[in-house]
C-alpha cells in the first residue's frame, strides 16, 4: 500500500516578485502522491497544500468536481484502473485557464496568477513489470507535453513514476541533487534520461533527509521511492521543498 501523506512529494514555490508580501507576489506549495483510490473514502491533505497531483484514481471519465473548497479535475479510462488527477484549492482554482486530458496516465492544467503562467501534470509511470510498448507510449506522451509548454512558463510535475533514482547522481548531477533513496533501477534510468533531456529538477533529491521521509511506497518486502516532483530550471530560484510531513493532515471528503 501507499505511503499516506501529501509530506513526501511537496514544494513550496514562490512567484511573482521577489520576497513576502510584496505585491504581486504569491507562495504556492504543491503535492504528489498515488493515493490508490478515490471510490468510497475520503483522503489527507497536509495543511496549506495548495495544488496535489495524484494518481491511481481508479475513476473513469473526464470531469471535474468541487471537494471541500478544492476542485478536483480527473481523468480516467476504465473504473477502477488507473487514472490521474489535479485538486487545486479555493485560493486558485479560478485561477486555471485550462485543463488538458491526455489518458489516464497523463494530464495537466494550466494557472495564470499575478501575470505568470504555470503548468502543473500530473503523471502515472507504468509499472516495470508491464509491456515496453506501454512505457514507450507513456514516456512520449509526457515528452509531447513537456514539449508543447512554453519554456518562458512554469513547470511542475508531479507522479509516480515506478521507479528509483538511487542515492548517487552519477552522471546525472544537473538533475539529480545527489540525495534519494537505494539503487537505481530502469524505470528511475528512464526518470532521470527525461529530466535530463528537458533540463528539469528532480526537486525531492536536492536535500538530505532521514530515510523515513524519503519512502514513498512500502510492502511487507521493501521500502522504496518512487513518487517525484520535478521543476523546470527556469523556477528552480523560485522553489524549496517544503518539509510538510509533520503538518497536521485535513482530511479532504471525495464522492463515490
Amino acid at each position: 500500500m501507499s505511503v499516506p501523506g501529501v509530506g513526501r512529494g511537496s514544494v513550496d514555490g514562490t512567484g511573482g516578485k521577489e520576497g513576502k508580501g510584496k505585491e504581486g507576489a504569491y507562495r504556492l506549495r504543491i503535492g504528489s502522491w498515488n493515493i490508490g483510490t478515490l471510490t468510497g473514502k475520503s483522503i489527507e491533505l497536509a495543511k496549506k497544500v495548495n495544488i496535489a497531483c495524484v494518481q491511481e484514481t481508479r475513476w473513469a471519465g473526464s470531469k471535474a468536481r468541487n471537494a471541500d473548497g478544492y476542485k478536483l479535475w480527473y481523468s480516467g479510462v476504465v473504473r477502477g484502473k488507473n487514472g490521474v488527477g489535479i485538486l487545486v484549492d479555493r485560493d486558485f482554482r479560478e485561477s486555471v485557464v485550462e485543463v488538458r486530458r491526455v489518458n489516464d496516465r497523463l494530464m495537466f492544467i494550466k494557472l495564470v496568477i499575478s501575470g505568470c503562467t504555470l503548468n502543473v501534470v500530473s503523471a502515472y509511470a507504468p509499472q516495470a513489470g508491464l509491456d515496453e510498448e506501454v512505457k514507450r507510449r507513456f514516456w512520449e506522451g509526457l515528452d509531447e507535453i513537456v514539449r508543447s509548454i512554453p519554456t518562458t512558463e512554469r513547470l511542475f510535475i508531479g507522479g509516480d513514476f515506478n521507479g528509483h533514482i538511487g542515492s548517487a547522481a552519477g552522471s546525472y548531477g544537473e538533475v539529480h541533487g545527489g540525495f534519494g533513496l537505494g539503487d537505481r533501477n530502469g524505470g528511475g534510468t528512464s526518470l532521470l534520461d527525461f529530466a535530463k533531456a528537458f533540463e528539469l529538477v528532480i526537486a525531492s533529491s536536492t536535500f538530505p533527509k532521514r530515510e523515513e521521509h524519503l519512502v514513498t511506497f512500502q510492502s511487507s518486502a521493501e521500502k522504496t521511492q518512487i513518487d517525484y516532483l520535478l521543476l523546470r530550471g527556469v523556477i528552480k530560484g523560485y522553489a524549496r521543498i517544503a518539509r510538510l510531513s509533520r503538518e497536521r493532515p485535513s482530511r479532504l471528503s471525495i464522492g463515490s
